[in-house]
């Protein structure tokens, strides 16, 4: 057990964990709520329903919905949510989480597309919101009429004679969710919480100068099941915000079409397009006009348990292998 951790309070008592199955959808909150939709629709999200202030946007995946946008009197982050495998988790999730989480009792999601129930409890050391939902109705997969690309390599040809690559000039669209990260200000208070609480496992920690853990990139314990490198980071900053959500789209043709069409209609471009070395995605990170960072991505890796964590040293190259450089504020 490392000394970050031990000096966190970690209880060595074995503790049932409430089991996560994937991360489902998050809420954001905008005072220029217009301009977050018209946003919503150029970054590829399909609008499914609009109930009171609340506007429900899904992927052409099976989730019913990957982001919420409220009309507010401030911009906000409302918290991601993750399905949970079984009415018992959510039980466990209202009646055991620490007080300091406030959870709430199960409740209905009556409004939103899918139904099902939900828990929402607060960070216990940054007091952002956190849902766990179960029992939501999946949709039909929508077809999106991606062309079929054939690579021709330089010693492999996979296109036919008289075949070309064309493409249409359109927003990418989101395929579901991957992963949300958030600034926090106790590293180690945030690790032992999550790590005792749920089957979250470290994928990548990333320590500083002085061998103490800052960074973490969490991946869920589904055993042999495959899922992706992580869904959940945060990293310890001196004040908490969220840093970015992340959503998937189909490839990288796709991917760049979307950063070509995001950039035409005069949306700032925050960090893109690149490649991570700790889950290897191919990444596009904007800015949406509140303010807050979205990104799609594609390529990412996926593990199961027989992986080990990776411990790594901070520094700037470990972040991506090519593309832009770093922004300076891409880390604050």
């Amino acid at each position: 057990m490392s000394s970050d951790i031990m000096a966190s309070g970690l209880s060595a008592t074995p503790l049932k964990k409430i089991h996560l199955v994937r991360i489902a959808h998050v809420y954001y909150k905008h005072k220029n709520i217009d301009a977050a939709k018209k946003f919503a629709e150029d970054f590829g999200f399909a609008q499914t329903a609009e109930v009171g202030k609340k506007t429900y946007y899904r992927g052409y995946g099976t989730e019913p919905f990957v982001i919420c946008l409220e009309a507010s009197n401030e911009d906000e982050f409302g918290g991601a949510a993750f399905v949970v495998e079984s009415m018992e988790d959510l039980m466990q999730a209202a009646k055991t989480l620490p007080s300091e989480c406030k959870a709430t009792e199960i409740y209905d999601l009556s409004d939103a597309p899918g139904g099902g129930k939900c828990v929402t409890f607060h960070d216990p050391v940054d007091g952002f919101p956190f849902h766990l939902v179960y029992g939501q109705t999946p949709v039909e997969a929508r077809s999106v009429d991606f062309p079929i690309v054939r690579f021709n390599f330089p010693n492999e040809k996979n296109r036919g004679a008289n075949e070309f690559q064309r493409f249409k000039k359109r927003p990418a669209p989101v395929h579901k969710l991957g992963h949300f990260g958030m600034c926090v200000t106790d590293f180690a208070k945030c690790y032992d919480f999550y790590t005792k609480y749920f089957n979250f496992f470290p994928s990548e920690l990333v320590h500083n100068d002085e061998g103490v853990n800052k960074t973490v990139f969490f991946r869920l314990n589904r055993g042999n099941d495959l899922v992706d490198h992580h869904c959940f980071f945060f990293f310890e900053g001196p004040k908490m915000h969220v840093h970015h959500s992340s959503f998937e789209t189909h490839d990288f043709d796709t991917q760049v079409l979307g950063h070509d069409w995001l950039r035409h209609q005069g949306y700032k471009n925050c960090w893109g397009v690149g490649r991570h070395v700790m889950g290897s995605q191919i990444f596009d990170y904007w800015f949406d006009p509140s303010g807050f960072i979205l990104e799609h991505y594609v390529d990412g890796d996926l593990l199961d348990m027989r992986e080990p964590t990776h411990n790594t040293k901070a520094a700037p190259d470990n972040l991506h292998v090519w593309g832009p450089e770093v922004p300076a504020t891409f880390l604050q």
